[in-house]
């Protein structure tokens, strides 16, 4: 399996939701909710380029003071996602602090807040730590249904979900791994080189079949033709495996719609992180609250055809009982 991303939980399981993802060969770092950052070091802190926000409850949401503060100082650009009211959320929060000494540095951090809503439409906002943090509203756009984010190795699709109050899931795709065969390049006199990059990013564009791609020969003298037909080097060179699915499901009511949206979203992931607030027992508690229970989130990832589950987001009611939950949610997943 692919080490591209590496996932880990901010915090233990009754501690704040959060999932903090290394793009191990980026340089860069996901972040799914901002609650509790303090486990976080700044080196990582300093990695996140995306941040994720299921919703602005406190334990979701209050480490973007703890973000800030990292970033304070430094040229970096943030890019937040959220749902219905991200924008002013983020406005209100830098507004709470006083930046009279923040103007004209270049060395500040950049938020750039994408807010979407029910009907797929994303406004967009940029606060500017040079111009003190003052709002610049940027033109809206459609995102294509469930999509966040898409880039050539990965794309963030998400659903939103019922908690009391509209709550989104996520889901992180890694684009399919090309692996190139050797030795089919050099039966067919091609030669390995910085062409083939080329080739790659065509596949990853989704390149018609007859685009035309500059090759390298391994007889310069030869007669090669200097390009080939996409397709014809895709069917003779390469082979494609499909890439690391990752999902995160916190606070949503045990509800038909949801179970669907979150079945949907995670399926065949090969980690699904997933509340597990409240043992079988309390379902009714649960139920009246908009959580899961452990039981109920062990079925769901089980109809997913996810390949692992990670329980997270405890009640404290359970302090020392953490094992029971898990051991519900285990049992719900390999059972049913």
């Amino acid at each position: 399996m692919s080490r591209r991303f590496d996932p880990q939980l901010v915090n233990g399981p009754f501690g704040d939701p959060g999932l903090y993802i290394d793009l191990l060969f980026e340089r860069r770092a996901l972040l799914f909710d901002i609650g509790d950052l303090a486990p976080l070091s700044a080196r990582k802190l300093l990695r996140v380029s995306d941040v994720f926000v299921s919703h602005r409850h406190v334990d979701h949401f209050i480490g973007f003071d703890q973000l800030l503060r990292c970033l304070y100082g430094r040229e970096k650009t943030v890019r937040i996602y959220g749902g219905p009211g991200m924008i002013e959320a983020v406005e209100h929060k830098l507004k709470a602090y006083s930046w009279n000494l923040i103007g004209g540095r270049d060395e500040n951090p950049v938020f750039r807040v994408a807010e979407l809503n029910e009907t797929g439409q994303l406004m967009m906002a940029c606060f500017r730590g040079r111009t003190r943090f003052e709002r610049e509203d940027q033109a809206a756009c459609s995102c294509e249904p469930g999509v966040l984010l898409r880039e050539a190795g990965f794309e963030v699709k998400c659903a939103f979900l019922d908690h009391g109050i509209p709550t989104l899931a996520f889901a992180l795709k890694e684009r399919a791994h090309i692996n190139i065969w050797p030795s089919k390049l050099e039966a067919i006199g091609l030669k390995v080189g910085p062409w083939l990059s080329n080739f790659k990013a065509a596949i990853l564009r989704g390149d018609p079949e007859h685009t035309a791609i500059a090759v390298e020969w391994a007889d310069a003298s030869g007669q090669g033709t200097p390009t080939m037909p996409l397709g014809q080097l895709r069917q003779q060179i390469m082979r494609t495996t499909a890439g690391r699915r990752i999902a995160y499901v916190v606070d949503a009511a045990f509800t038909p719609a949801n179970r669907d949206k979150i079945v949907g979203l995670a399926k065949d992931a090969d980690v699904l992180f997933i509340e597990a607030t409240f043992l079988d027992t309390d379902r009714a508690i649960a139920a009246k609250r908009g959580h899961l229970t452990a039981r109920q989130a062990g079925t769901l990832a089980r109809q997913a055809g996810a390949r692992r589950m990670v329980t997270l987001h405890y009640s404290p009611r359970y302090q020392d009982r953490g094992a029971e939950l898990a051991q519900e949610a285990a049992l719900a997943f390999a059972l049913g």
